[in-house]
């Protein structure tokens, strides 16, 4: 391959993880930090995504240079049933987060154009659908069209923000900064399981894995800074408000709209390569499910976030984290250090162990107020676990 079509390339992951990080439930998320004030706050802002985006990073380079998918990946610690656990758990959070997605866009275009959150929700739905059955990278200068038109919005909406001068405080709960900062991480934390999508079969292993880590890293931070900006100079969390004070119509709710759908596009796509592993761990053909998989998976997000509220998603947050996080950990272990392949093993119980142990330790450790959060003690922990265990228990 010659240098521009590597370029190319990378620029094409640069833009999937523009159009992820751009997110409304990112902005959302980072009202929650405003009690902490502008420097405390960018502090955990910076911190957390570090922390984060050395896992997305490091699980993005180990599919990039097995050319497994992330849940094939996660096969090569913990076995085929261990892995279809794993793919199993990534569908169900993945869905739920299809729905999330779609929710919270519907619910703040609907703020500006107010004519049904449900009819907001399958825009939003029949748009991820058609970005999915066309498929992203056929979308071409389409998509590269639409990612430059979302980040001028963007960079329009962070302005508008910026001058906001609300007088009244925007209501919230006190947070610690070490809470602040774990949902900093949670963020990066929750594409884990799905970054490896992306980077396999990169020609460049480290340099895909890296661009993806971080554009995603330096827009998902501006997400948050947005976010606890609009609460600390507007006093109010609500986006959609602020677009409609200051002008914004039509441009906020294009922001609205294709940011909500570049960022559910992933998550739908995905868990259709997840359910993909599923079905070759039980002995079945997988390819020509996957996108089957991931435009129900669409449907049913966007049916679930017709029906059910999901306003508050802090609890789903913790949740992902305390099962990918130790998740992870055992994998770089096993790739890094061990370099084992468990995929012709049924399963392998000394890694399961091992992330239960971590998964276990992370629920323990959310009763306790970490300056430095739940993820890093409970990823070191686990890593070196997982080594200590198969270095000393033979299988």
């Amino acid at each position: 391959m010659n240098e521009k079509a590597k370029k190319n390339k990378l620029f094409g992951h640069g833009l999937i993880w523009f159009g992820a990080g751009v997110s409304i439930a990112e902005i959302l998320t980072g009202t929650y930090l405003a009690p902490l004030g502008w420097e405390t706050g960018i502090m955990a802002i910076v911190l957390g995504h570090l922390i984060g985006g050395v896992l997305f990073f490091l699980a993005g380079l180990v599919s990039a240079r097995s050319g497994k998918s992330a849940m094939e990946a996660v096969k090569m610690a913990y076995g085929r049933y261990g892995g279809a656990f794993f793919a199993i758990l990534n569908v169900l959070q993945l869905v739920g987060w299809t729905g999330i997605m779609i929710y919270d866009g519907a619910l703040s275009a609907a703020g500006i154009w107010p004519i049904g959150n449900w009819v907001w929700c399958m825009v939003i739905g029949a748009l991820i659908v058609l970005w999915i059955v066309v498929g992203v990278t056929q979308l071409g200068r389409m998509n590269t069209i639409t990612m430059t038109a979302l980040f001028i919005l963007t960079v329009i909406m962070c302005i508008v923000i910026m001058e906001e001068t609300g007088t009244a405080p925007f209501s919230s709960e006190i947070i610690s900064f070490g809470a602040a900062l774990e949902l900093s991480v949670s963020m990066p934390l929750s594409w884990l399981p799905v970054v490896g999508d992306y980077t396999r079969g990169a020609e460049e292993p480290a340099r895909a894995a890296f661009v993806s880590t971080l554009v995603y890293g330096l827009v998902s931070s501006w997400m948050f800074l947005i976010g606890m900006g609009a609460a600390i100079l507007a006093g109010t969390g609500d986006i959609a408000q602020i677009m409609v004070r200051a002008g914004l119509g039509t441009a906020g709710l294009l922001i609205i709209v294709f940011s909500t759908v570049t960022t559910a596009f992933l998550d739908a796509f995905s868990a259709g390569i997840s359910s993909e592993a599923v079905r070759t761990a039980v002995g079945k053909g997988g390819e020509e499910k996957g996108k089957k998989m991931a435009v129900f998976a669409a449907t049913i997000g966007t049916v679930a976030a017709i029906l059910f509220p999901m306003d508050d998603i802090t609890g789903l947050l913790y949740l992902i984290g305390s099962v990918f996080a130790p998740m992870v950990a055992v994998l770089l272990g096993a790739f890094f250090v061990l370099k084992t392949d468990a995929r012709n093993k049924a399963c392998d119980w000394r890694n399961m162990f091992a992330w239960m142990v971590g998964f276990l330790l992370y629920r323990v450790l959310m009763g306790v107020d970490l300056p430095l959060g739940y993820t890093l003690p409970t990823v070191l922990l686990t890593f070196g676990l997982t080594v200590g265990l198969n270095k000393c228990v033979k299988a």
